[in-house]
């Protein structure tokens, strides 16, 4: 047993939100900080250079490499979830799109028992934690840790057509999905600063990390929640060859992310009686949520040849990769200082829905989005998904060993509402496709391929190629039923002196990418957390559809 350490705080994990807490809660001076993180140093290029977000995607350095159990509604698959092992957790893997989710999200978290999380108090926790190149408005806010901005603003002439194919098509356009109005087609928002990814290490806890009352311990992989009785009062971890516990004066924080910290839960004999006794655990709460409620969105790719030679394809050959490379390494600038989705939309999948539950993510090129299909061909395409699944998931253990990934099982395409989404998502995309401002673009449909049109056919070939959007979330979900794990003080049902600050505490998964909903998770939480007032609700307006009953667009096709 090493030597026994205590703190005030002890946060596990250092990725979206346990990084903003690990900021703001050692930013008075008054409170000692430990920050437990598996995984190592997010120094390398391939993080901090956006345009190659695939590599860390895929490396095992960097990545918990977790497959879910097979999947029925993917005949049979099993899916890599890539999850952040690493200082800034997933935001220093991720692709870096910026979507804070529509207001109804917040909206409907309160409804199902997390008081004070509506849309109106979440507001000013995202402009908090905001640097927007655009400035500051009653949405949107500039002075944050968290740099936005458009990457190369929509240079290449297929991000302005595919807007203006989805305006064409009868939608909205929209100044600023992330404002006002996230439904529509308009420009899309990615985590950068001044060229380089702004990962929550980045923008967060580097910056934090010279104050003496703050320290980090990385390649620490936390093995339980030290308990007396009903109270958390610390966290045992391993690194290396050795256990330590660590003592925790005030409260014990599991920020290990939508897997990380229900495993833990679970592991330290917090969660439904009857699985932690199959498992051999001791069951120190009773806590039946704990796993339950998993969520996660589904994509597919639709993609369209393209005619002429200006898509990605042509900057994928050596030479022009280091030359990308060079141009970022001494300016931050160019094609290496981009995701490349540049611009995106978000529209109702069928009458009566009061907001948008399909998004679009536009790429110039015909690739899959973890780099691991070359473009054969110039193309382009829409990674494209049903935002606002029904299927519900769980998270279990495999055995009571600390390093066995736990057990994921998604559930994925259950519902009949998510298959018939998923063929809307299709449908629709082929008609934006058509449209005349791509008419000097397009080429044939590469996939899913003109023959497949009927229901049947369409849902083989989700079932058979639809992918993770890499959103998991809500296995530890916040309210006040039965099935909630944490309260709307983020504290644990049950147990004194623990918290859950990370994407699990969704009670439902937001209508977009997942980052941004996380970080403001985070800086609301450690308001929470010291005590502090909340900063005072907003009053800005949110666009109302006119009539969800009857239409779903502003007005008919061309095409």
């Amino acid at each position: 047993m090493g030597e026994e350490l205590n703190f005030d705080y002890v946060i596990v994990g250092a990725g979206s939100a346990g990084c903003v807490l690990a900021d703001r809660l050692s930013a008075g001076g008054e409170n000692t900080v430990l920050v437990l993180e598996y995984g190592g140093k997010d120094d390398s290029i391939f993080i901090q250079m956006p345009t190659a977000l695939s590599i860390p995607m895929n490396s095992p350095k960097y990545d918990w490499g977790f497959y879910t159990e097979p999947e029925p509604g993917l005949n049979g698959r099993r899916i890599h979830q890539a999850r952040g092992k690493v200082l800034g957790g997933s935001s220093s893997i991720n692709g870096m799109v910026y979507v804070r989710g529509h207001a109804g999200d917040f909206d409907e978290w309160e409804s199902l028992g997390a008081s004070g999380w509506g849309y109106q108090d979440c507001l000013p926790y995202f402009k908090r934690a905001e640097g927007c190149v655009y400035g500051a408005d009653e949405y949107r806010g500039s002075e944050g840790p968290t740099g936005t901005c458009n990457g190369n603003n929509m240079k290449n002439p297929l991000y302005k057509a595919f807007i203006e194919a989805g305006k064409r098509a009868g939608y909205l356009g929209t100044d600023d999905y992330n404002g006002h109005q996230q439904e529509g087609f308009g420009r899309m928002d990615m985590t950068i600063r001044n060229g380089v990814r702004s990962s929550t290490s980045n923008a967060y806890l580097k910056p934090a990390m010279s104050r003496q009352n703050l320290s980090v311990e990385t390649h620490a992989l936390t093995t339980r929640i030290l308990l007396e009785g009903k109270r958390a009062v610390g966290v045992e971890y391993r690194k290396g060859d050795k256990i330590h516990q660590v003592k925790a004066y005030k409260e014990v924080i599991l920020s290990a992310g939508a897997v990380g910290s229900p495993h833990i839960l679970l592991l330290s004999g917090i969660g439904p009686a009857a699985h932690l006794k199959e498992m051999g655990i001791e069951v120190r709460h009773d806590l039946p949520g704990v796993g339950e409620n998993l969520q996660d969105h589904l994509e597919v790719w639709v993609q369209q040849a393209c005619t002429q030679p200006i898509t990605l394809k042509s900057a994928l050959n050596p030479l022009s990769k280091l030359l990308i490379g060079a141009r970022w390494f001494f300016f931050k600038s160019g094609l290496g200082a981009t995701n490349h989705f540049e611009s995106c939309g978000f529209i109702r999948s069928r009458k009566g829905l009061t907001f948008p539950d399909i998004q679009y993510h536009f790429l110039p090129a015909a690739m899959s989005y973890d780099g691991t299909s070359i473009p054969t061909e110039h193309g382009f395409q829409v990674h494209v998904g049903h935002n606002k699944p029904k299927s519900r998931g769980r998270i279990t253990l495999n055995s009571a060993d600390p390093a066995d990934k736990p057990k994921m099982f998604f559930n994925y395409l259950s519902e009949e509402e998510d298959r018939a989404a998923f063929r809307a998502c299709v449908r629709l995309s082929r008609e934006i496709f058509a449209q005349e401002p791509l008419d000097p673009y397009r080429g044939r449909e590469i996939s899913p391929g003109v023959d497949l049109q009927s229901d049947d056919e369409i849902d083989n070939w989700v079932a058979d190629t639809a992918e993770t959007a890499l959103h998991p979330s809500c296995a530890c979900k916040m309210g006040i039923d039965e099935m909630a794990v944490v309260d709307p003080e983020i504290k644990v049902h049950g147990i004194d002196g623990l918290r859950v600050v990370d994407s699990s505490i969704f009670p439902t998964v937001t209508n977009g990418n997942l980052n941004a909903p996380t970080i403001m998770v985070g800086e609301k939480a450690a308001d929470i957390i010291l005590g502090k007032s909340p900063i005072a609700p907003s009053n800005a307006s949110i666009y109302q559809t006119q009539d969800p009953e009857t239409t779903q667009r502003t007005g008919t096709p061309e095409r």
